[in-house]
């Protein structure tokens, strides 16, 4: 585990030098679409009188978008060079941003309403993460997180091939889940209401003539049985219960 932390800690090194928005993928028309159904996936559900974790904020990509709900931020990463951009990126009075072990957070228990991320838990050891995202959020309070699909032949090659890994900005440790084994893991960690969906088929090197046409044919695999599993990414979705009233 250390090891794997520390691997997290010199990738971020690398997206600071590179720029973390190229290499994941987000500048190009089709990823800037892309980027922009995600966030409506992850703060749809958030009130601004809510307390909100971010895990893995990195350089605040996804924080600029958090802050727009009105919500309390707090957004943790392992890695202080990419806090360092995210604290001049983003400047609000809603957001605090800390270096936090996402394994061993500094946080009391039951402390906030919905812990949220974009491409996070890939980068962690998912049952340790899981665990102490439970222990910190309030019964009845959320996780929601988009991840890459290992079903998807291009994520697989990208995760379990080391040399493209390199080639295409990946850290060392870093893998995709099988929706099946992620929806096990959550319910082995106490989470219920448990929702994941494959989506998006919208590569981000489709030319911006194109985007129309190629998420047209993607919404209808995504409602395509079997068809529908092989899409690049997971939505998922999570409740801690509201406890049991014995009376």
């Amino acid at each position: 585990m250390e090891t794997r932390l520390e691997n997290e800690i010199n990738h971020g090194k690398y997206l600071a030098e590179k720029g973390a928005g190229e290499i994941w993928n987000w500048e190009t028309p089709a990823g800037k679409e892309r980027w922009r159904r995600r966030v409506n996936m992850l703060t749809s559900h958030i009130l601004p009188a809510m307390n909100v974790l971010e895990l893995g904020c990195g350089t605040g990509y996804f924080t600029k978008e958090l802050v727009k709900t009105g919500a309390q931020i707090t957004a943790i990463d392992i890695s202080d060079d990419l806090l360092s951009i995210a604290k001049q990126t983003v400047q609000s009075s809603c957001v605090e941003f800390r270096i936090e072990n996402a394994y061993n957070m500094s946080f009391p228990d039951m402390c906030f309403d919905s812990v949220v991320g974009s491409s996070v838990l890939h980068h962690l050891e998912i049952d340790e993460a899981l665990s102490e995202c439970y222990r910190v959020l309030k019964p009845g309070g959320s996780v929601y997180f988009t991840e890459p699909n290992m079903l998807n032949p291009q994520i697989a090659l990208q995760k379990n091939v080391p040399c493209l890994k390199k080639k295409l900005g990946d850290s060392p440790d870093e893998t995709a889940f099988f929706s099946w084994k992620l929806k096990h893991s959550l319910m082995r960690h106490g989470y219920t209401n448990i929702i994941i969906i494959p989506f998006d088929w919208l590569h981000p090197s489709i030319p911006i003539s194109l985007i129309q046409f190629v998420n047209s044919i993607g919404q209808f695999m995504e409602r395509t049985p079997i068809l529908k599993e092989f899409a690049g990414s997971l939505y998922i979705r999570g409740l801690k219960p509201l406890p049991v009233n014995r009376t």
